[in-house]
């Protein structure tokens, strides 16, 4: 029986085919964000979950790339003069700016809804 322990190995390919990174430190920007509906309407919502009460604007249904989305996010955090970030698909302002949010992102996008009560 041996104690041995793998420290490094040559097998496998865990880099990604475009860059050529390790899959863990690849930020492509031609990689499509997973798990986004195709039917081209962006939902505005508002969520409290998970916040000790403290509302937040989530922007999902955006078709862009993670740095697409995190350049769009700063865009929308300076216009709500308020603090968010990019969490896997959708966009988190902090507060209560759906129908501002709305207003901006329609002048980019066709269709626009506020989703949720």
């Amino acid at each position: 029986m041996s104690n041995s322990r793998l420290v490094y190995s040559s097998s496998g390919n865990n880099s990604c085919p475009s860059c050529h990174k390790p899959l863990r430190k690849c930020r492509c920007k031609s990689s499509p964000l997973p798990n986004v509906p195709q039917d081209g309407v962006i939902r505005i919502s508002r969520q409290t979950k998970g916040r000790k009460g403290k509302g937040v604007t989530l922007i999902s249904g955006l078709p862009l790339s993670t740095e697409d989305l995190k350049t769009l996010a700063k865009e929308l955090k300076t216009l709500a003069r308020s603090g968010g970030t990019v969490k896997g698909a959708q966009i988190e302002i902090q507060g209560d700016h759906r129908q501002l949010l709305k207003l901006h992102l329609e002048k980019q996008y066709p269709q626009v809804k506020l989703a949720g009560g």
